[in-house]
């Protein structure tokens, strides 16, 4: 019998049914040895040694594949191809004291039956060159975190978390949001018109030049100046000076990256990075297909690369010809090569394990999110293989006395790739013109505008920021956003969009001016080609641990010493007024505070001078549900509460409801209860959403703000905004929407 051992017990699943009864495949569930969570578990003293152990919850698992590999003929490890995955093999032939040089590991790009065949055909031997990259990367990010963050407990407040990458991530956020607060709006205006044909066809130009001189986009800065323009022009009688059609051709975008899935999954779909990874997991890792079994629907998820297989690429061109038609299919393969600098992990790009299985396919079998995912890959990777669009691109140039107005269209000659791939609405016509001909004007106006900062950074533009700075790999991008998010950094606006906390700003602050290095963008993307050239054999991962660790070690222990000296001083003098000891200045969740050094055994504290005192409780004229006496507002560690007044005798607390208003101002009722009203509240993973005030009694809740307009189309209680433009009616069977700003 051999054994093989994979991550998961999905993907052991899916493995189990191409694998004969000569095969038992177990799951390790993930890494079996990892650094201890309570101390550093790095010898800083001895060549940065890790020590790594068996956790508690693990022993059990550790036990069952021991006695199962002793039973075996001869043990196989088939972990993910990357870098994590190598070093879980490593792990597991560490645990039950396998050479790695003798130890047989088999790797494949998607979970299917050839690939499985392929792969036991091929064993090779542990890659310890990836296993060394991994190592290099854990170390690192342990002696960062586990040395950066206690400096941020002391200077900023406990349970603060600093990390190599994510505060990197973090910077940028906080940069973006500065960037915003900063941005002073300029006011600009545009004059636009109608226009009409002898044939009383209607078309939209905007004033283009002046006097046979092109206006930029800021030329005309006020309403006087726009007034006069059109009062001028109004009258002006209108003729066409110049027509121009061209033919343009648009190609498909390569097939996803773990990166450009991210991006293309958040912008389309809404889906947040760590969303996405999770789905992306499920599907590769094999979902059940009624009587076909478990079926890995698509390949390795977690890549640099965007070449495809050519089995993958002579399967789709017989679907697409067999299903499109001839047209739409190439007569060669259209090849992308990669341009991602560093490139590495997985040798293929994300696509369908087989381009014949549509979503229509597996429809039933799939959730909703797994099945827009699945699809969004299946279509991107089938469009790589598809012709190029075909646009006939025109515009028309309308005299009207000193100005000349521009209006521009398009029409979609031959859909190509976009017939399965669709873009946005390509179509915007032009009525027929003849040069010199003379057309009518409905109407001329200006209108105002205001220049826009950036927006927020998304899921999409942070992962892109990130790969475009060589900052992070596949693998750590929606890791990295969990974690900002989970350590109370960053939380998402109303558009789904990063928005930094109060305490970012602190931190990031503090580790700018402190550990300039560490937060570099520059030192970060340096020490990810090192991680590389690791992975490639080119390096050792202990001289690099070195190298960064000097340098760091001694500025800590300068900042600690700077820190020390600076909280003496602000002591100095000063007596606990319990017991007469000295005392120490210590920070909590308000700021920083004077506490008797003789802690726990005295618990004297005062305010220290010139630092913001605790907020007192304000009187409510709302009583207790328990005792009867009259609730207090105060102010804790995730904002306004409403507590009991005679607190610690009675503990009662409750949340301070935030309504949900209309366009009136009124509050949202419900619309499952009709007796309550829609509040805002936050998840336990702080995640807004919307419920009905009344919980328990009932359970209504949305993830989208609720307009309190009732549909137009089947009078659905409420309407709910969707994403940055769109209302939509969330009433099943009903599929109304409309853009925003028409409500």
């Amino acid at each position: 019998m051999k054994l093989v051992i994979v991550e998961s017990p999905t993907k052991a699943k899916t493995i189990s049914r191409f694998l004969g009864k000569d095969y038992k495949v177990l799951a390790s569930f993930g890494h079996l040895r990892d650094l201890p969570k309570s101390k550093l578990g790095v010898d800083v003293e001895h060549d940065f040694e890790p020590s790594y152990i068996i956790s508690a919850e693990h022993k059990a698992k550790v036990k069952e594949i021991k006695q199962a590999a002793t039973k075996a003929d001869s043990i196989l490890f088939a972990t993910d191809e990357d870098r994590e995955g190598e070093a879980i093999s490593w792990h597991l032939s560490q645990i039950l004291e396998q050479d790695p040089e003798k130890s047989e590991r088999i790797t494949f790009h998607e979970i299917t039956k050839e690939a499985i065949e392929e792969a036991l055909r091929h064993p090779r031997k542990l890659d310890m060159h990836l296993v060394d990259a991994q190592q290099a990367r854990r170390v690192l990010d342990r002696l960062v975190g586990y040395k950066l963050s206690p400096f941020l407990w002391r200077t900023v407040q406990r349970g603060l978390s600093a990390g190599r990458v994510q505060s990197v991530a973090l910077r940028l956020i906080v940069e973006r949001e500065r960037e915003i607060l900063a941005f002073v709006p300029e006011e600009y205006w545009s004059v636009e018109g109608i226009f009409k044909t002898e044939k009383g066809e209607e078309f939209e130009a905007k004033l283009h030049a002046l006097d046979g001189k092109k206006l930029d986009k800021l030329a005309i800065k006020t309403k006087a100046e726009a007034d006069a323009l059109v009062s001028e022009l109004r009258n002006q009688s209108a003729s066409v000076t110049a027509l121009e059609s061209k033919e343009k051709k648009t190609s498909p975008p390569p097939p996803f990256t773990t990166s450009t899935l991210q991006q293309e999954a958040n912008k389309r779909l809404g889906f947040s990075a760590k969303q996405t990874m999770t789905l992306a997991q499920k599907l590769y890792e094999g979902m059940e297909l009624g009587a076909a079994g478990a079926v890995g629907l698509i390949s390795y998820m977690r890549t640099d690369s965007v070449s495809l297989a050519d089995k993958f690429l002579n399967e789709t061109a017989s679907f697409l010809e067999n299903n499109f038609g001839r047209e739409y299919a190439l007569d060669a393969p259209r090849r992308y090569k990669t341009k991602s600098k560093g490139a590495q992990e997985a040798h293929e790009a994300i696509r369908p394990t087989d381009p014949a299985r549509t979503p229509e396919d597996v429809q039933a079998y799939l959730d909703p999110g797994q099945l827009k995912l699945y699809r969004l890959i299946w279509q991107r990777a089938l469009a790589t293989q598809m012709p190029e669009a075909k646009l006939l691109a025109t515009s028309a140039d309308i005299g009207l006395g000193r100005g000349m107005f521009r209006a521009t269209g398009q029409r979609l000659v031959f859909d190509g790739y976009l017939k399965l791939y669709p873009d946005q609405d390509k179509d915007k016509f032009l009525p027929e013109m003849a040069k010199g001909q003379n057309v009518s004007t409905s109407s001329i106006e200006g209108k105002q505008h205001f220049t826009e900062p950036q927006s927020r950074y998304s899921d999409a533009n942070l992962v892109k920021a990130l790969e475009e700075l060589g900052i992070g790999r596949p693998s750590t991008y929606a890791p990295t956003i969990s974690t900002i998010i989970e350590r109370g950094y960053v939380e998402r606006d109303d558009k789904k969009r990063l928005a930094p906390k109060d305490i970012a700003f602190n931190v990031n602050d503090l580790l700018v001016k402190n550990f300039p290095d560490i937060i570099d963008y520059a030192f970060t993307a340096r020490m990810e080609n090192s991680l590389d050239n690791i992975a490639e054999g080119k390096m050792n991962w202990r001289p690099l641990i070195a190298a960064f660790y000097g340098p760091f070690d001694i500025t800590l222990q300068k900042k600690e010493k700077e820190l020390e000296a600076e909280t003496q001083k602000e002591a100095e003098g000063e007596v606990c007024p319990k017991c007469g000891k000295s005392m120490v200045v210590k920070r909590g969740r308000f700021g920083k505070f004077l506490a008797c050094s003789n802690y726990p055994e005295c618990k004297g504290t005062k305010p220290l001078a010139g630092e913001a005192k605790r907020p007192e409780p304000e009187p409510t004229d709302e009583k207790c549900e328990k005792c009867g006496a009259m609730m207090v507002k105060k102010v804790g560690r995730y904002g306004p509460f409403l507590s009991c007044s005679k607190y610690p005798e009675c503990k009662t607390i409750k949340n301070i409801e935030s309504p949900v208003l209309d366009e009136s101002g009124q509050a949202v009722v419900c619309p499952k209860c009709k007796l309550g009203t829609i509040i805002e509240k936050k998840s336990k993973k702080g995640k807004i959403f919307f419920s009905c005030n009344r919980y328990p009694e009932c359970d209504q809740a949305f993830w989208d703000r609720p307009t309190g307009t009732p549909c137009p189309s089947c009078n659905y209680p409420t309407l709910v905004f969707k994403g940055k433009n769109k209302i939509v009616c969330l009433n099943e069977g009903c599929d109304y929407k409309a853009n925003r700003e028409e409500g």
